[in-house]
């Protein structure tokens, strides 16, 4: 009765805690999901979960077929890639260029992951600030870039990883700081201290302050723990992705505010040249990013294959 499937659904559920959230990670709908898990009850004659406010607890039941789930698809995962080095020379490198300058506070843990399982591949980051990252792929300066998704070209592949919404963080004595939410109105005469990249590059500045004709000056440091700093000290404001400001305003160390009437979203995609795109070891990489944000990054979204 036990499949794949089912072990995978259940580590998903564990991770996301909702079902809304674990369904988009195994590509069911919410209804599909909750059809399969009825299923594997029925057969055990044993509920698995609790519904509870925050959210669905694992019976006895189900922790131990999570411990079962989790064991198994780890193993299955192993020989997997075991087989792909029998098959083929699985050595090589992956250095990896990123847009999102946030994005070193959970890569750091998803390359630990990927030395682990794929130990024969150099994997490294690619240093400094790019104006043109897409520009080190052809130079043969990096492999893959992780960042916005570029205009399509014959020769590279794009793979979507997730979306996710970016915040205004202000002191937390701010003139805004009673404000719901900001308008493009709200950052007129303000400072963005933002990291030293093109203006094209920054959602805020691209997205809404352009369209409303709001013109800020910039303030510019390489560091996100000194641009929390300059905000908490009064220096001005900035808008960074919510898993990149949570853990300062947890602390109150600053207070942080959507933008406009929906959020401010922008999507993170990993774009690379099609013969590494190919490789196991690559498409490896992306799945873990992908497991690993939605397990651990609050508020994220998986994107879907396109």
């Amino acid at each position: 009765m036990l499949e794949l499937r089912h072990l995978r659904s259940l580590i998903a559920i564990a991770d996301s805690g909702k079902l809304a959230s674990a369904a988009e990670r195994v590509h069911l709908t919410q209804s599909a999901l909750s059809h399969q898990i009825r299923n594997v009850e029925a057969h055990f004659s044993m509920a698995l979960f609790q519904r509870t406010p925050g959210g669905l607890r694992f019976t006895a039941a189900g922790e131990r077929l999570l411990r079962l789930a989790r064991e198994t698809i780890a193993a299955v995962g192993e020989a997997e890639r075991d087989l792909m080095r029998l098959r083929d020379d699985q050595r090589g490198q992956l250095r990896i260029v990123l847009e999102c300058h946030t994005c070193f506070d959970w890569l750091m843990p998803v390359m630990d992951e990927f030395r682990r399982r794929w130990p024969e591949v150099e994997v490294d980051l690619v240093a400094g600030f790019h104006a043109d990252p897409m520009g080190l792929l052809d130079a043969d300066q990096a492999d893959l870039v992780i960042g916005a998704a570029p205009t399509p070209r014959r020769g590279r592949i794009t793979a979507p990883l997730f979306r996710f919404e970016i915040l205004a963080v202000l002191p937390n004595d701010h003139r805004l700081r009673s404000k719901r939410r900001l308008s493009a109105e709200d950052f007129a005469g303000e400072t963005l201290i933002t990291y030293p990249v093109p203006e094209e590059r920054i959602d805020l500045i691209r997205q809404v302050l352009q369209p409303a004709g709001i013109q800020v000056e910039r303030r510019t440091t390489e560091l996100t723990v000194a641009i929390m700093q300059l905000v908490a000290s009064r220096r001005g404001v900035a808008a960074l992705p919510n898993w990149g400001v949570k853990n300062y305003v947890d602390y109150q160390y600053v207070t942080a505010k959507p933008i406009g009437p929906h959020g401010l979203w922008s999507e993170l995609h990993a774009t690379a040249l099609e013969p590494l795109m190919q490789r196991p070891f690559a498409q490896d990489m992306l799945a873990i990013i992908r497991e690993r944000c939605a397990a651990t990054l609050d508020g994220i979204a998986l994107l879907g294959a396109r």
